[in-house]
């Protein structure tokens, strides 16, 4: 599996020459790839390991995630791909998002791009740790790895084609990566509640091990689940406006009229995903025996790869692991290495900047940001949930209301989005240190709603914005009109 990933990598390197073909695959991905690599890169190990781990612990009370998820994915692509993809490219041929938001309000200090990149720098840096503990557990779990050796085995992987080919590399092998990833959920799903007896069997078994463990609101550990709960789990829906390597895809595709089918299939492919990863854990419950530890539970799907299947199918099935954390960190990484060159680098070096130098410089910042995510993935009680909830709600309190409301809102001000990106991205910080009555509350849901309020407020104290930007947003706004007619 990682020789194929390595050789897609060394073919997309022959394509790779400007820094636009390294960030963004020069805008010329169709369909098909578009969809499954923003599924792909959006889902991480988290779908093979986090979300039925929590559905294991949870039962069906983890069914609102799912459908939080689901709903956020629809409307991502409804709202945001199709005007993104087409002001990114009317507006400085933007590449990437702190870009995108520097020419959408003409900032000529680009504050609003420094603060923007080193946002996504950090929450990344989580985000692609979350990555690399999911890789370390599947190594230990599978070959007995000691969990540090397995960090850095996961990790140079990973780093191998991003390193070369940039987004195209990473981009085909999202795709191959979906595909696998969806078809070892679903084959795992079926077989396992067939081997307890069909769904009925499946569900009494989860009744008889805990009768919470079939209501819709029950917590793991026990007691109700409150208002504030099922509002967090509903949340991490908001998340998907602010990712960046999701929009990237959004700006990456060849034409906006590609964009409906690319839905379709986007939808279709998230949809079987979640059903499939929800299904591993509730029928987790009912075959294994003993019992996983909660500590342990993220490893369901290995655990029921390794008691079911010969050795052949398992390695298919335990490569889908590997394809879901690959298809995900070699996508922030790419994002932050791109971040990196285009957004500071770029910026702020005096004279011409060549193409192939960026590119390069990209690569290095690869390098480097790998060693900090291995650092941040060393602790091995590291929880994959805990780290991407974080990650998800930093970037998606921090980018979402920016994005959104430039897309849709007029007099929105360059002021009026650094504020957004600043309140967003710091209360997700200071409420993640904070517990106890309204700071159970998911942090992604304050930092959203107090950085839409910034932007409003912020923008229409700072005055009106000039000609120039109001000609593009109207430009803008007629063309998408256009299209969707």
């Amino acid at each position: 599996y990682l020789v194929l990933m390595w050789l897609i990598g060394l073919a997309a390197y022959r394509r790779t020459h400007t820094l636009s073909d390294y960030v963004l695959g020069g805008r010329g991905l169709g369909r098909w790839v578009t969809a499954l690599s923003a599924g792909a890169s959006d889902m991480c190990g988290w779908l093979l390991l986090g979300l039925p781990g929590y559905a294991y612990l949870a039962g069906v009370e983890a069914s609102w995630i799912a459908l939080g998820l689901l709903v956020g994915t629809y409307l991502n692509w409804r709202l945001v791909a199709a005007r993104l993809r087409i002001y990114s490219a009317t507006v400085g041929n933007s590449l990437t998002l702190p870009d995108y938001i520097d020419h959408r309000f003409h900032d000529p200090s680009h504050v609003l791009r420094v603060v923007a990149a080193i946002f996504i720098l950090l929450f990344y840096l989580f985000y692609t740790s979350s990555g690399l503990v999911a890789g370390g557990k599947l190594f230990n779990a599978v070959f007995g790895l000691p969990y540090h050796w397995a960090i850095i085995t996961g990790a140079t992987a990973i780093l191998l084609y991003t390193f070369v080919g940039g987004f195209f590399a990473v981009s085909w092998t999202d795709l191959f990566q979906g595909l696998l990833m969806a078809v070892a959920l679903l084959f795992v799903a079926i077989f396992t509640v067939f081997s307890l007896g069909g769904w009925q069997s499946t569900w009494f078994a989860m009744q008889s091990r805990d009768p919470a463990l079939v209501s819709f609101l029950h917590q793991p550990g026990g007691g109700e689940l409150t208002t504030l709960g099922l509002i967090s789990l509903l949340a991490w829906g908001l998340g998907y406006f602010g990712q960046p390597h999701i929009l990237a895809r959004f700006k990456a595709i060849n034409s906006v009229d590609s964009i409906p089918a690319a839905r379709q299939i986007a939808m279709a492919w998230v949809s079987i995903c979640m059903l499939a990863a929800l299904l591993v854990g509730f029928s987790g419950i009912g075959y294994l025996n003993p019992p996983l530890t909660n500590a342990d539970s993220e490893k369901v799907f290995i655990k029921l790869v390794e008691l079911l299947f010969h050795p052949v199918i398992a390695g298919i099935c335990l490569a889908a692991i590997l394809a879901a954390i690959m298809s995900t960190a070699d996508s922030q990484l790419l994002v932050s290495a791109s971040v990196i060159a285009d957004d500071f680098f770029k910026v702020f070096h005096r004279g011409n900047v060549g193409e192939a130098q960026l590119v390069w410089i990209g690569r290095i910042a690869v390098l480097g940001l790998t060693a900090i995510a291995v650092l941040l993935a060393w602790d091995p009680e590291a929880k994959v949930l805990e780290l991407v909830s974080y990650a998800w709600a930093g970037l998606g309190a921090a980018f979402g209301p920016v994005v959104l409301l430039s897309l849709y809102w007029r007099d929105m001000t360059r002021q009026g989005a650094l504020a957004g990106i600043v309140v967003g991205g710091v209360t997700v910080v200071l409420w993640k240190q904070l517990s106890g009555g309204v700071f159970d509350l998911y942090e992604l849901v304050p930092g959203f709603l107090l950085s839409s309020a910034a932007i409003i407020v912020i923008s229409k104290l700072s005055g009106t914005n000039d000609i120039a930007v109001r000609h593009e947003f109207d430009h803008v706004t007629a063309r998408f009109k256009q299209i969707e007619q």
